[in-house]
């Protein structure tokens, strides 16, 4: 049976061809995949871009942080990445006196970089099939502990996770070498690097210059070390050559990142669930709190500091669950997939898939309540800020840390803002969610107190407001976020959970099924934050019937669009003042292409034919977001930097052209 299975995988990976350029693809097991890239343009060899016995040029691609990806482009540490991906790091730095969001930050001596308590970037030594070792284990969670333990053993600085591939039907090792010193080198103003803030957010044509410069430090002897002053900057085994040669459409590029979480072979009733029941509710609560937010930060410099992160953060999944339901509409998503099943039971039919499906469907009608609950729960309840604060304080490990809480708690919150999310949530929360679904916690609230008002004013009470914590295990705040929690983890989530294990077991199967249903089909394992490559071609694009997009946006389309009275559209003065000098009408800000891209891809380098770096992954055009669940080549395209912004960016309208002294350049 083993060898069967191994024998339906290895096929289904080799398989040519894919949709399009569709898929993820694990750099190990690029051989098998270059044959293909190659006929598309692609000039260098398997082994340039994943070996483990040489430097490749995943030795110069980081995990940064623990959601984006970043690159080497120096022999002294200095990583790029995109300026949202460093944003929560500037905003820590900046305060209405020295405020680097709004003006930007450059460091042009080292001893100006700001170091990043908690931020990290991992650099992958290895991956490795373990799947055979997992799947004959008696116990195969004490397998993939020992396989763990036994990769990360005498090594300073490593980590090791084992994951799951096509729903558990391979297994694979993933060795990282983890640096904690990385300190802030450069942001340009968020004028340019949030240029068009949510307005422009998934959208295209886009002007946004989204790159932050960090560098990486190790110990003396470039092994990973926790910050001191005495650290050097870290010297890669390989960093990437700028190319300033720039892009014409049709031109082969490559990403190479950490994608985040993508669902590509889920049936129909989990698509359906998605752009009938998830996203529409999700977007509805979120709204509910970006107009609150934004209500407060348009008439404050030091509110806007405040909010500006976690007002991204909350604005970026917001408009994407836009785009992804209305692309999965828009495209039928859930008739095409309902389609293939009917194709796939006729094929299963008396054989050892039959009834896989229908198995599913039941499942999911006992599990839909269930997940909506909680994400429901989730958006609303547990999305108030002061009782997450008062649950967090409560459960510090020791004075200092409470203490630490409190003061990053207490800076980036606003009461009026927190005060009234509460009370629209809450509201929305009253009908939203079935009552079944509740926990007694809330129904002897609103009985005990008579309205969301009443209560908001009880849970934000006067003391805690004001930084008195003293009791804080007795408020009001602690006791709502303690039951909702309760609820979520005891009541909620044990079926959820339950019900999801049965899913995950039974898409095993179908997983399987589906690769002996299309043996001529290549499939690509889902993304789950492992690094992965995938590649395509730069393409204009037609959105809708009538429009037409180009590849390309320029500093003309920045000048069309800059206002001084929005800020998201103020651009700095310099910027004005070099565009009327002349000669810069036509510099390339952005570039678009089809390679296969979700979160995670955030900061990714995007790579040309000659393996040099032409670009920084940054986004997905709103009519593609739905690639998550189905990648559709005609509407899917990646927003991408072009490296040439940046250079002119740093160099010309900030000043700060010592930095890329540092950079070797290909052209």
């Amino acid at each position: 049976m083993k060898k069967t299975l191994s024998a339906i995988i290895l096929v289904a990976l080799t398989a040519i061809p894919a949709a399009a350029d569709e898929g993820m693809w694990l750099p190990s097991l690029i051989s098998q995949r270059i044959g293909d890239m190659q006929s598309k343009g692609f000039k260098l060899n398997d082994e340039d871009i994943y070996s483990i016995n040489r430097a490749s040029l995943k030795d110069a691609v980081v995990l940064f942080g623990s959601g984006c990806t970043g690159e080497l482009v120096s022999d002294e540490g200095l990583l790029l990445t995109n300026h949202h991906c460093g944003f929560s790091y500037i905003q820590k730095h900046s305060s209405v006196e020295h405020d680097y969001l709004k003006d930007g930050f450059w460091a042009l001596k080292r001893e100006q970089e700001l170091p990043n308590p908690g931020l990290s970037v991992s650099f992958l030594d290895y991956m490795q099939d373990v799947t055979d070792e997992v799947t004959s284990a008696d116990d195969p969670q004490q397998a993939i502990k020992q396989i763990r333990e036994r990769a990360v053993e005498g090594r300073k600085g490593v980590k090791a996770s084992v994951e799951s591939l096509y729903y558990g039907n391979r297994y694979y090792l993933f060795v990282y070498k983890v640096y904690t010193d990385v300190r802030l080198v450069g942001a340009p103003p968020s004028s340019i690097g949030k240029f068009g803030g949510d307005t422009d957010n998934w959208m295209w044509p886009r002007h946004t210059g989204d790159f932050s410069i960090f560098r990486v430090y190790a110990g003396k002897d470039n092994e990973p070390a926790p910050y001191s002053e005495e650290n050097i900057p870290f010297t890669p085994k390989r960093h990437f050559k700028i190319s300033r040669a720039g892009v014409s459409e049709g031109d082969f590029t490559f990403i190479y990142g950490f994608p985040g979480t993508t669902r590509e072979y889920i049936t129909s009733d989990a698509v359906r669930y998605i752009s009938e029941l998830s996203d529409p509710a999700k977007i509805s609560l979120r709204t509910l709190r970006l107009d609150i937010q934004k209500k407060y930060m348009s008439t404050s410099p030091a509110v806007r500091i405040q909010y500006a992160s976690k007002n991204a953060n909350v604005a970026n999944a917001w408009k994407k669950w836009q785009g992804e339901m209305r692309g999965i509409r828009k495209m039928h998503t859930v008739a095409s997939k309902e389609a293939y099943e009917q194709a796939f039971r006729d094929w299963a039919a008396g054989g050892q898939y039959e009834g896989v499906l229908e198995c599913l469907d039941s499942l999911y009608t006992l599990l839909e309540p269930y997940n909506f609950a909680r994400e429901y729960t989730y958006e609303s309840a547990l999305a108030v800020e002061l009782p997450q604060f008062a649950s967090n304080y409560a459960s510090a490990k020791d004075e200092a840390a409470a203490e630490a809480s409190a003061a990053n708690f207490y800076k980036d919150w606003n009461l009026d803002i927190d005060k009234e999310s509460f009370i629209a949530l809450m509201k929305a929360y009253a009908t939203g969610v079935a009552d079944e679904f509740k926990p007694e916690y809330y129904f002897e609230s609103m009985e005990r107190l008579g309205s969301v008002e009443a209560w908001a004013d009880e849970v934000f009470s006067e003391e805690l407001c004001g930084g008195r914590l003293e009791g804080i295990e007795e408020s009001a705040a602690y006791a709502f976020r303690k039951a909702f929690v309760k609820h979520y983890n005891e009541v909620l989530t044990p079926e959820y959970s339950r019900l999801s294990a049965e899913i995950t077991a039974l898409y095993r199967d179908y997983m399987r099924g589906q690769m002996e249903f299309e043996p001529q089909k290549s499939f690509y394992p889902d993304a789950n934050l492992t690094l992965r490559v995938a590649y395509g071609k730069v393409g204009a694009y037609e959105p809708a019937d009538g429009i037409r997009y180009r590849h390309v946006s320029t500093v003309k389309g920045i000048m069309e669009k800059d206002d001084p009275e929005i800020y998201d559209y103020n651009i700095p003065q310099s910027l004005r003042d070099l565009y009327a000098a002349g000669g810069y009408e036509d510099t390339p800000v952005c570039f678009i292409a089809d390679n296969h891209t979700t979160g995670g891809n955030s900061g990714s380098p995007v790579i040309n034919a000659d393996g040099n770096l032409i670009g920084i992954n940054f986004d997905r055009v709103w009519e593609g977001t739905m690639s998550d669940v189905a990648f559709d080549p005609e509407f899917c395209r990646n927003i991408c930097l072009d490296i040439r912004y940046l250079l002119f960016v740093v160099d010309k309208v900030c000043g700060a052209g010592s930095l890329l002294a540092e950079l070797d350049f290909a052209d």
